[in-house]
């Protein structure tokens, strides 16, 4: 081959090289939708993704173009390291993956009072029929769990269903949507009452040989929850991925001028409601929590009360929820639900499916239900059991 055939085959190849590495780089930014959103990336650390894409396509083009001699080899080792590490990099730059310490940004709820749902207690705020119940266990009673915004629900279904001359409290307890997963998945608790499960759960069940079966009972609204100082009452569906993507990082790209940084709260991995803003974000990773501003706005950890703070004069604050815990259980009177894509989370649009982010929540069982366990579910979604859940503020699945 001679000088001029190896200077056009050595050209040929790097540009063929470099057009994939070019064609990976904007498939990945497409992907991740920076492509398409690149004007509302409003800050340093949400421009590192597409940072690392040019960088790697710049350090592949220059090594595959600088001449083949001992005098540039350092520079050869150089870029294909600079490569190396923004390929490594670009997995912990979409989730803005950088500090060790978070500020406690991701919240915990200290809990409401529960003992007003407690079953067949004087003075019960729990929903009831008009009608006696058309099941009534006496005997091997269900042991119920759930999640903290379902045990006025399930509670209320125990009051109607069980003997309470046969009722223990053991029967029907609330610990949290992770433990109530880990007490059924160990055979622990018989029917759990929860939103769908996470992926870490569902890979705890498969590893104890569980079968999770979930059985759809009701809806309620996944919403977002601001101060009533926020200016903003609507957010669109692009917006909260691109809030909770990192991209979006200032409330003046969302037309609040004075709004400042946006503290983007969120809850620990497992929750609930956790499990309900990945729904949301679907294939888009969820951001990490970033560090506070400052720590006196940790507070009292709680989503639903820090939701209001005041940070440089502004009530900065986004968080989510269920939307009867945040209005009903634990609700924050100096706090709003945001409306999304123009539709606001009111009975009548969870219940007719015209709220974007309505979702089902489950009667979860380590396998298909049996005995009295699956009179209990077939009667929940019974009329009766339908009108529990929907005289306790949800929406009935039909």
């Amino acid at each position: 081959m001679t000088e001029k055939n190896r200077k056009i085959h050595k050209i040929a190849v790097g540009s063929l090289i470099t057009a994939g590495v070019l064609a990976a780089g904007i498939y990945l930014l497409w992907r991740y939708e920076y492509l398409s959103q690149f004007f509302c990336v409003d800050n340093i650390v949400g421009l590192i993704p597409v940072a690392l894409v040019v960088v790697a396509v710049l350090s592949v083009a220059a090594l595959c173009f600088i001449p083949y001699r001992k005098a540039t080899a350092p520079l050869s080792v150089a870029l294909a390291v600079v490569f190396a590490l923004s390929a490594a990099l670009f997995p912990n730059a979409l989730r803005a993956n950088w500090w060790l310490d978070y500020g406690q940004v991701m919240t915990t709820d200290s809990q409401p009072d529960i003992s007003v749902y407690e079953p067949f207690k004087e003075g019960s705020r729990l929903a009831a029929l008009d009608e006696p119940s058309t099941l009534v266990l006496d005997e091997d009673l269900p042991r119920l769990d759930g999640a903290i915004a379902l045990y006025p629900v399930y509670a209320a279904f125990a009051q109607a269903v069980y003997d309470e001359q046969a009722y223990s409290p053991d029967r029907v307890i609330m610990t949290n949507t992770l433990k109530a997963y880990s007490g059924v998945i160990s055979g622990e608790r018989d029917v759990i009452f929860v939103a769908g499960a996470s992926e870490s759960q569902m890979k705890e069940a498969e590893k104890a040989g569980a079968e999770l079966v979930f059985t759809p009972i009701g809806r309620e609204a996944f919403v977002f929850i601001v101060a009533d100082g926020n200016p903003v009452d609507n957010l669109d569906y692009q917006q909260i991925k691109n809030i909770y993507s990192g991209k979006t990082a200032y409330w003046r790209t969302l037309g609040w001028e004075e709004g400042g940084r946006i503290i983007a709260f969120q809850r620990p991995e497992g929750s609930g409601s956790q499990t309900g803003i990945q729904g949301i974000m679907k294939d888009i990773p969820l951001v990490a929590p970033q560090p506070l501003p400052d720590r006196s706005l940790i507070g009292t950890n709680s989503l639903m009360q820090q939701i209001t703070v005041t940070w440089k004069g502004v009530q900065s604050a986004l968080g989510y929820s269920y939307k009867y815990y945040a209005t009903e259980m634990y609700s924050n009177p100096s706090a709003k639900l945001l409306s999304i894509d123009g539709v606001a989370p009111t009975q009548e649009n969870i219940t007719d499916g015209s709220y974007p982010f309505v979702v089902d929540f489950y009667a979860v069982t380590n396998g298909q239900p049996t005995g009295n366990v699956r009179a209990l579910i077939d009667w929940i979604i019974s009329p009766q059991g339908q009108e529990l859940i929907s005289k306790t503020g949800y929406a009935p699945i039909n």
